[in-house]
């Protein structure tokens, strides 16, 4: 019997006859709470030096992308069982893990207001226009529009809070940083996650336009 990290789908059954539906569906909202809650890693930025005492904070925000890589290589090399996995995933990268390389590189490498636009974008917007895509009727309407409104007001809000980035560039860094997002998210990319795609390719685009106004363009 291979290794699982979950109870057989009881959590998910459980869960989707809340939303009115099967354990698919359960499936379904178990990831998209996954994936918005993965934002929790902003907290880095937050955090005060030292917090975790014995080890300074770029070591624990690298050791839990160490966690999460070695999850994924149980997975595919000794057969580890994890919920939300889709059939595609199976035999290639899971979305999660190559969102978690995308994070904590855009965090590492990314400025502040960059990395919580691009980071809080993805955990967000990506499963926002997957529940769109899904919407049938007058409600199509929405995909994907409801989504690069959704991005541009949340980098705005970085853009212009955490970087003070003056109102032209910050507009412009919102509308173009949206567009390149929700590009990522509805292309078919074959050699990469959308999840990575549509939080580093913003996140260079914001990082060239910082330079053009004098801002520091990277973290490091």
């Amino acid at each position: 019997m291979p290794w699982r990290l979950h109870r057989g789908g009881r959590f998910r059954r459980w869960l989707g006859r809340r939303f009115g539906g099967d354990q698919a569906l359960g499936d379904r909202a178990e990831r998209r709470i996954l994936h918005g809650a993965a934002a929790v890693v902003l907290l880095y930025f937050v955090l005060p030096t030292g917090f975790f005492l014995v080890l300074p904070n770029e070591a624990v925000l690298l050791l839990g992308l160490l966690v999460v890589l070695a999850l994924e290589l149980l997975r595919l090399g000794a057969g580890l069982e994890l919920p939300t996995i889709r059939p595609y995933e199976e035999r290639r990268i899971a979305s999660y893990a190559w969102y978690a390389m995308a994070a904590v590189a855009a965090i590492v490498v990314f400025p502040e207001a960059i990395a919580v636009a691009v980071v809080l974008g993805t955990a967000l917007v990506d499963p926002l226009l997957g529940e769109l895509r899904l919407l049938g009727g007058a409600a199509r309407w929405a995909y994907p529009w409801a989504g690069l409104g959704l991005y541009a007001v949340l980098a705005a809000l970085s853009l212009s809070l955490v970087g003070h980035w003056d109102a032209a560039r910050t507009a412009i860094g919102a509308a173009l940083s949206s567009i390149i997002a929700v590009a990522a998210e509805t292309a078919s990319l074959e050699i990469v996650d959308d999840d990575l795609a549509m939080t580093l390719l913003p996140g260079a685009a914001l990082v060239a336009l910082g330079l053009l106004g004098g801002s520091p363009p990277l973290a490091l």
